[in-house]
């Protein structure tokens, strides 16, 4: 299956593993890329930009087809040394760098006159076009389904999808709420030229996410999420835990960013992950996972999801047609 997507990333097929904070590891990245798909490594889950430029060294070992660098801008209680770990993506050769958050602007000249490809994850078709004016290649389109930060115009991906691709001439990627074959043939069918992943790629065998978390996604519904941090403007699509409830018992009576910031801290969303313990801090998780069943390596969940998608092309949307694939 080729799209543009697959054309202009040199990979197999139109699948991405976006970033996530903590996640995005080589033994993950590795993985997916070595399935065919792009793997993304999160830059700031290195607590260095060296500590990322030897992370980067260390995922090369394990694979040598495509992968991505997540780099995401936002606001941060202790400031972030972006140009330094943008000089490190740089410095390291990676040629394809995912942005998100806060306009990358400031770093687009940088990023291409190292001739990186740039795709930008944005929310609204509104981000989208301005990410398009001052030069990424692709932007990646968050629907309301996504885990994490959600935007605030709450627009699913149904909409935003086509919209975003009615109105740019850009490549556009699907994300938000893709787990499946029929997830990737309805991007496509909108317009999109391949999908984004997070939730489902975070519950498979290589993503260091603890098991407990992984049988939670498993276990848990499509009903099973909290958007927290609303009051703020901030919102973010989390697991609903005791924790999360916590949270919107405290913005509906008003409590400041101080007061709810030690509960959403991100230390303790580590750990959760790293020890499983579900309520031991906030993380993020798709409405996606009440489509998840199951914790398959990288490489079966990929050729799974393409198998599956070629087969409603060929078969049922063909015989929908009345005009046979032989």
């Amino acid at each position: 299956m080729h799209t543009a997507l697959t054309k202009k990333l040199g990979i197999e097929h139109p699948i991405i593993q976006g970033g996530m904070q903590w996640i995005g590891r080589a033994e993950l990245v590795a993985a997916v890329s070595n399935a065919g798909a792009l793997g993304t490594l999160t830059a700031l889950t290195q607590p260095t930009p060296e500590a990322l430029r030897d992370e980067i060294a260390r995922l090369r070992t394990m694979t040598d087809r495509p992968f991505a660098v997540n780099l995401t801008f936002l606001p941060t209680l202790k400031p972030v040394p972006y140009e330094a770990y943008r000089d490190v993506i740089i410095d390291c050769g990676v040629k394809i760098v995912e942005t998100a958050g806060n306009n990358p602007a400031a770093h687009m000249p940088a990023l291409k006159a190292a001739g990186i490809t740039v795709i930008h994850k944005c929310t609204t078709a509104r981000h989208a076009l301005k990410a398009q004016h001052i030069g990424v290649d692709m932007v990646s389109i968050d629907g309301f389904e996504c885990a994490g930060h959600t935007g605030e115009e709450d627009i699913p991906g149904l909409i935003l999808i086509p919209s975003a691709v009615a109105k740019l001439s850009i490549p556009v990627i699907a994300s938000g709420g893709f787990s499946d074959g029929k997830g990737l043939v309805a991007a496509l069918a909108l317009g999109a030229e391949g999908i984004n992943m997070g939730t489902r790629f975070m519950c498979t065998q290589e993503s260091p996410a603890h098991l407990n978390i992984k049988q939670a996604i498993v276990d848990n519904a499509e009903t099973d999420t909290a958007l927290i941090l609303r009051s703020l403007r901030n919102s973010s699509r989390v697991a609903r835990t005791q924790l999360a409830q916590s949270i919107l018992d405290m913005e509906k009576s008003g409590a400041s960013i101080e007061e709810i910031g030690p509960k959403v801290s991100g230390a303790k969303g580590r750990r959760v992950y790293e020890e499983g313990d579900i309520e031991g801090g906030i993380w993020t998780v798709g409405m996606v996972q009440g489509l998840i069943h199951d914790i398959p390596t990288c490489a079966v969940l990929v050729r799974r999801i393409v198998d599956e998608a070629e087969a409603i092309i060929e078969q049922r949307l063909m015989a929908l047609t009345g005009r046979s694939t032989v």
